[in-house]
């Protein structure tokens, strides 16, 4: 019998996108919270299956993966073609490149946002990631995203949703991001929030009626998102 896959979580961090596209592919899977109030992304238990000491971690029949875009690719190729193009698609690239500026470029500038004391104790900090982050949203509402904004699953929306709903609750003051000027991501989010995949993370997560369109401080269930 194979080992069931187990997404190690925390409710409304990144291991949110991984549930996402678990569920969107019919994925079985068990969930273990990782208890942040008590720092347990930092013990040896959980170490020993992510290094860095991060959420997510997805436990596998073949170890562990961890990197949200890692296994989002891994759980794609597991479906060849349906939440991603195959590996012999003439889409496979711009895709790749797709994902990988999230992974790369716009996940890691969030997490500048929200932790600006991991990165630097000069006050004018946030305000000049919040100019940036403008930016890359302003880019990816120009981007094609046809693989982000279809029918079916993707992992691409379910990387993008999560990171839309954050700067709409984190990050200091939460006026700074109007989803209303990327008129591509509104659209998007608003169909988004209303698939099954989501409204699954929602009762799972406490996550709000309206996640990515006018999102609430999230009232999980079990654990804490901070």
């Amino acid at each position: 019998m194979t080992a069931p896959l187990i997404l190690h979580f925390a409710p409304d961090n990144a291991s949110l996108c991984v549930r996402l596209a678990l569920t969107q592919l019919e994925e079985p899977f068990q969930t273990r919270l990782v208890d942040r109030g008590a720092n347990a992304q930092k013990s040896a238990a959980y170490l020993a299956l992510n290094p860095n000491g991060l959420i997510p971690t997805l436990e596998t029949p073949d170890g562990s993966i961890f990197e949200t875009a890692a296994i989002l690719l891994w759980l794609a190729d597991r479906h060849e073609g349906v939440a991603f193009p195959s590996a012999t698609s003439p889409e496979r690239g711009p895709a790749l490149s797709q994902l990988f500026w999230l992974s790369n470029t716009l996940h890691p500038t969030l997490r500048m946002l929200f932790y600006p004391q991991l990165y630097d104790g000069n006050a004018a900090f946030p305000a000049a990631t919040r100019d940036t982050l403008k930016g890359h949203f302003a880019q990816l509402n120009r981007m094609d995203l046809a693989w982000l904004d279809r029918d079916g699953p993707s992992i691409l929306a379910c990387y993008v949703g999560p990171m839309i709903r954050w700067c709409g609750l984190y990050g200091g003051d939460a006026a700074w991001f109007d989803l209303a000027a990327y008129p591509n991501l509104s659209d998007f989010a608003a169909r988004f929030e209303k698939t099954p995949a989501m409204q699954a993370a929602v009762l799972a997560e406490g996550l709000g009626r309206t996640p990515l369109t006018s999102p609430s401080p999230p009232n999980p269930p079990e654990g804490s998102a901070l």
